[in-house]
């Protein structure tokens, strides 16, 4: 059995994620998203409820499955008997950062990553950015899940003292 890795913070999960999700999904047997743990840095949604937002947005797909993980990635592909990290790039200077990334990743525990170009459509699509644009009051609903739209507005509203 193939199992691979996507890690990130996916705080929320946008489309250009689910993009390298579906397509990883359709190429190996297991597609485990690894949902970041880290307490240094600042999360609009909780380690938990990032995970019940992927969970559901990526139901359609049999062979993903979710969880968290915290320290080293490697660490938790050794752990869970992952041999590869699939990580999607937008741009050139994803490739600097990711590539520095995977050559420290083999060197350290023999894990391999794969890169993968996010479709054109989603190429400039980040959470930052989409957090951003909904703090701002601009329209989401073409880059992250319908379900996932309304939890973002409320959440600003909240952090924002209900504005």
């Amino acid at each position: 059995m193939k199992r691979v890795v996507c890690p990130g913070s996916f705080d929320p999960i946008t489309f250009g994620h689910l993009d390298i999700i579906a397509r990883a999904s359709g190429m190996f047997d297991e597609v485990v998203i690894a949902v970041l743990v880290n307490n240094t840095k600042t999360t609009l949604f909780t380690v938990e409820e990032r995970i019940s937002m992927i969970a559901e947005v990526t139901a359609k797909f049999p062979n993903v499955r979710v969880d968290s993980w915290s320290g080293l990635l490697v660490d938790y592909c050794e752990r869970n008997k992952i041999s590869i990290i699939i990580k999607g790039l937008r741009a050139v200077t994803d490739f600097d950062y990711e590539l520095q990334m995977s050559q420290i990743n083999l060197q350290l525990k023999g894990v391999e990553t794969l890169f993968m170009s996010t479709a054109p459509a989603h190429s400039f699509l980040s959470s930052s950015l989409v957090k951003e644009i909904a703090n701002y009051g601009g329209d989401v609903s073409n880059y992250i899940p319908e379900p996932l739209v309304e939890r973002l507005r409320a959440r600003l509203a909240l952090v924002n003292g209900g504005k």
